[in-house]
């Protein structure tokens, strides 16, 4: 692991697919992430690209060729993942397209993930640079899950979402048997900024919202008030996961979404896929700020 500290937070970051497992105060060395419980679910926060969520029969189709890659795509868990620089306040990781990468994603690229402390709150920036003669195709995303209750003496259901604008937002409905959207949707707010937090919300997998007004959103208790806030301004779709049975929840923006049961796994016409041309760089961060009190 890779640390970072300043007189109010601590962070540490894996190397391996540089996933921020650790958001602690310095305080009172209270932990904000999940513990990564193998037996319920083993992940902290894991770096989501060229894709999000599941492609159908883990395929997609460019220029007529078939490719293979695994649910998230291929920075979770990989060990190619580098330090690339580490400064007072930062710390960024980069992962360069190589022969086995091009195998599975025709593209050449540069992944940059940087995490930036400043007071309370960490910057997760993703830059994504082309270093191709073509356009470059792609997704990405975060996936930070945060402890669920935070304190001692707090239930599950004691704890609330709370987003900065009225929604009325339905969740987009995953086909649980190959992970993919289905046409379904669900209603889950009733022109409210609140959303109550229990297990069996995630019976159905992820809620998957398309069409937010929010660009921010809360973690609070009742009884400690606002835990965290994430802000994602930069990323139009956003999920909200957690195992049933885990004590956790999941915050998750993204630049893109699993694919449909219905498509035809042309990357190029991918529902949220980004295009990038060659030679060019794109930047999108999220925030995660922990409350003043807290730290």
């Amino acid at each position: 692991m890779v640390t970072l500290e300043n007189k109010q937070l601590r962070i540490a970051v894996k190397k391996i697919g540089a996933e921020l497992c650790q958001i602690t105060s310095v305080k009172n060395n209270t932990e904000f992430m999940w513990d990564a419980n193998p037996n319920v679910w083993a992940g902290f926060a894991p770096n989501l690209f060229p894709i999000i969520g599941a492609l159908k029969n883990d395929t997609y189709i460019f220029e007529d060729k078939a490719y293979k890659l695994p649910k998230h795509g291929m920075v979770r868990n990989n060990a190619a993942v580098a330090l690339h620089e580490q400064t007072a306040d930062s710390i960024t990781f980069k992962l360069i397209y190589s022969e086995d990468t091009l195998e599975v994603y025709p593209f050449k690229f540069e992944l940059y993930i940087s995490y930036t402390l400043l007071n309370n709150s960490i910057e997760v920036r993703h830059t994504v640079k082309n270093v191709d003669d073509k356009p470059l195709y792609f997704s990405v995303g975060g996936h930070p899950a945060f402890k669920c209750p935070v304190f001692e003496n707090e239930a599950y259901e004691d704890y609330v979402l709370e987003f900065e604008q009225v929604e009325t937002s339905k969740t987009h409905l995953i086909n649980m048997a190959n992970g993919l959207i289905s046409a379904g949707t669900k209603a889950v707010f009733n022109n409210s900024d609140t959303l109550p937090l229990t297990h069996d919300l995630f019976n159905e997998d992820a809620l998957i919202f398309k069409d937010l007004k929010s660009k921010k959103v809360a973690l609070k208790s009742k009884t400690h008030g606002e835990i965290l806030s994430v802000s994602y301004k930069d990323f139009s779709y956003l999920g909200i996961w957690a195992k049933p049975t885990g004590d956790y929840v999941c915050i998750e923006p993204w630049l893109g979404i699993a694919d449909s049961d219905t498509t035809n796994q042309d990357f190029k016409t991918k529902e949220g896929i980004l295009k990038l041309s060659a030679g060019n760089s794109f930047k999108a961060s999220y925030t995660i700020e922990i409350h003043n009190s807290l730290v």
